[in-house]
């Protein structure tokens, strides 16, 4: 059964302790629905551990280009399962766990661009504790089946769905959209992709609730 966290601070000592008691590195998955603030949970979490021996890496990094998206027509739903390399993020976070001796690159996905960068972050041999983020860490099908095993724990990010949904509209239309795409997009793409993301939450280590963010 899973804990329950309700404050940032509780997830911090969670954090602080894997970090002090466990062999090895420790990869903590922060996982949710799109607009539930893993970004801000990890942000938290990277401000105040130690930054020398704490990496961040970003599911995100692995979405698949606009071009390939539509090379396979899959643009209109860009940020689905389908839309990401899933192979080439489990076998990251394999590298990860098991080669501590050399630095490990990876992507980094701008919204401004919509694209990412290839080898913008790296994860170097003195880092201890790796945070990732994003919706489909606990998904079992196709390659996001290999994410799952390589997290020390992962933790579902619960929060209010209107709240949640008002944020989603507020960066759509940031980055781009006028208010009725934003709305439409968040209502309908980040709607479909969040009742899936909801249904691995009983797979998750620990749930954070964080409705006041």
């Amino acid at each position: 059964m899973a804990i329950e966290l309700n404050m940032l601070d509780e997830a911090l000592d969670r954090a602080r302790g894997l970090l002090a008691n466990t062999p090895g590195r420790v990869v903590i998955g922060v996982v949710g629905k799109p607009g539930a603030g893993k970004s801000t949970l990890s942000s938290y979490l990277m401000e105040y551990l130690p930054t020398e021996v704490t990496a961040l890496v970003p599911m995100d990094g692995y979405h698949l280009s606009d071009f390939q998206l539509t090379k396979l027509s899959r643009a209109d739903r860009k940020g689905a399962p389908d839309t990401f390399d899933s192979y080439g993020f489990a076998d990251l976070l394999h590298r990860i766990n098991t080669d501590q001796d050399n630095e490990i690159y990876f992507p980094i996905f701008h919204r401004e661009i919509e694209e990412s960068i290839a080898a913008e972050g790296v994860v170097s041999p003195e880092i201890k504790l790796v945070i990732t983020e994003g919706n489909y860490l606990l998904l079992d099908q196709d390659g996001w089946a290999g994410v799952a095993p390589e997290l020390t724990e992962s933790w579902y990010v619960e929060v209010d769905d209107q709240l949640r949904l008002e944020r989603l509209v507020q960066r759509h239309h940031k980055y781009g959209k006028d208010m009725d795409a934003a709305y439409a997009w968040a209502h309908g793409t980040d709607e479909r992709n969040a009742i899936l993301v909801e249904s691995t939450k009983l797979r998750a280590d620990a749930i954070i609730y964080l409705n006041s963010l």
